[in-house]
């Protein structure tokens, strides 16, 4: 093996790969079995994390950055000048065994440009999974970048060796994938998703009766989109989000931050990137949608398209609707709580596990481990302590974000403090 081509193409190879934040490595018990090597199960997935978020636990590559398509907000474009290289078959299984070996990862994030077609990708990355299973006997965690286009009996095949498999839908609007990708077409993304997802329907539904069923795609399947390439306001792009976690039953789905790779009129200028706090705050609201029992159109509508910077969505919607507020901390309902600002889902159950015994009032629920810095213009309790009275929605805005503010400017003081 020449090492330092493979170091080489590691370098290419990785770096192109770095764009694609759907790499999460949780919802897989796959268990050593066989004396095999590594194992996915319980915390055999080390999760880390880079500062914005990136998932780094996983050797995380492309098969290759070569490419058919012309998609113009992709690194790997094939009218972009970048340096081209291709893994071999092999190289990525004795790169991943290696680094497992040397406890430098916990498993795979194989991803691939398209060359020759669709299905000749599909084949070479199933190809990988196969031989790290079968031949080395792996048990780490697996996650295959499923190629748009692919067939379905390709599709049911990679389900049979990944843990998770992923389709990125790339823009969030059919018409902003026609402008920016015309040579893709929408439903050769939703064919492999509708595949993925009958099969899994299918595993389950076998499994009931017998247990030796093969495990497909233990952890499901996610996507991933393209944020600020096309425009799309924050409704849209949640209300795409929310069709695809519905209507394919998506494991999770990502929200990419446009980043400027080269010079195209269809695009922003190079200089412009979406902001990570964007990122931050759609992915806020994709929790609120999916455990919190929010609608997009309370979240995002006609008159509010965007979603605030300088504050998270549950409060944003809560100084929208102050009709709704205070409520009672002894008396409200589980999905009201939920809807209190600077309550959590663990802080709602311990409120209402702890307001069996007894009324609570503001110590109780300091006590608990309520953060009340928020919370408190929300609520009343059994106390008089602190009453929201008519503030407006103004002025509870600007009392939080002082504390927010006073409460950074104490922290890094106090870590100041650490080096003096």
């Amino acid at each position: 093996m020449n090492f330092q081509r493979i170091q080489e193409k590691l370098n290419i190879l990785a770096d192109a790969a770095k764009y694609d934040v759907s790499c999460s490595s949780s919802g897989s018990k796959r268990s050593n079995t066989n004396n095999g090597l590594g194992d996915s199960s319980g915390m055999g997935i080390c999760h880390s994390y880079t500062e914005d978020g990136r998932c780094i636990s996983l050797l995380k590559i492309l098969l290759t950055n070569h490419c058919i398509f012309d998609c113009a907000y992709c690194v790997t474009r094939k009218s972009n000048d970048v340096k081209r290289a291709a893994f071999k078959i092999q190289e990525v299984v004795d790169l991943t065994i290696n680094f497992y070996r040397r406890n430098y990862i916990e498993g795979l994030f194989l991803s691939s440009g398209i060359f020759k077609n669709a299905d000749y990708t599909m084949e070479r990355l199933i190809a990988v999974a196969k031989k790290l299973r079968e031949e080395e006997r792996f048990n780490g965690y697996i996650h295959l970048k499923s190629i748009p286009g692919a067939s379905d009996e390709l599709m049911y095949e990679a389900g049979l060796y990944a843990d998770r498999l992923s389709v990125n839908i790339e823009i969030p609007t059919i018409s902003g994938l026609k402008l920016l990708a015309p040579d893709k077409k929408h439903e050769d993304f939703t064919k492999p998703m509708l595949k993925v997802k009958n099969e899994l329907i299918r595993f389950k539904n076998e499994r009931k009766i017998i247990k030796s069923t093969p495990k497909y795609a233990p952890a499901g399947q996610s996507t991933q989109m393209i944020v600020g390439a096309t425009g799309e306001t924050d409704k849209d792009i949640m209300y795409s989000a929310t069709y695809y976690y519905k209507k394919y039953n998506m494991k999770r789905v990502y929200y990419s931050g446009y980043v400027p790779v080269a010079e195209d009129s269809r695009l922003p200028s190079i200089g412009s990137q979406v902001p990570m706090l964007r990122e931050n705050r759609l992915y806020q609201t994709d929790w609120l949608l999916r455990f919190y029992g929010f609608t997009v159109n309370e979240i995002l509508n006609n008159d509010h398209p965007n979603l605030d910077v300088d504050i998270d969505p549950k409060l944003s919607w809560a100084l929208r609707n102050l009709h709704h507020f205070p409520v009672d901390i002894n008396t409200a309902d589980k999905q009201m709580l939920a809807r209190v600002p600077g309550l959590g889902i663990k802080s709602v159950h311990k409120i209402i596990n702890a307001r069996r015994f007894r009324k609570l009032n503001w110590d109780h629920l300091k006590n608990i481990g309520v953060a009340l810095n928020r919370a408190k213009y929300f609520m009343i309790c059994d106390s008089r302590n602190w009453e929201r009275r008519d503030l407006d929605a103004d002025r509870i805005k600007g009392m939080i974000l002082k504390q927010s503010v006073g409460k950074f400017r104490n922290q890094y003081s106090q870590q100041l403090a650490l080096f003096n």
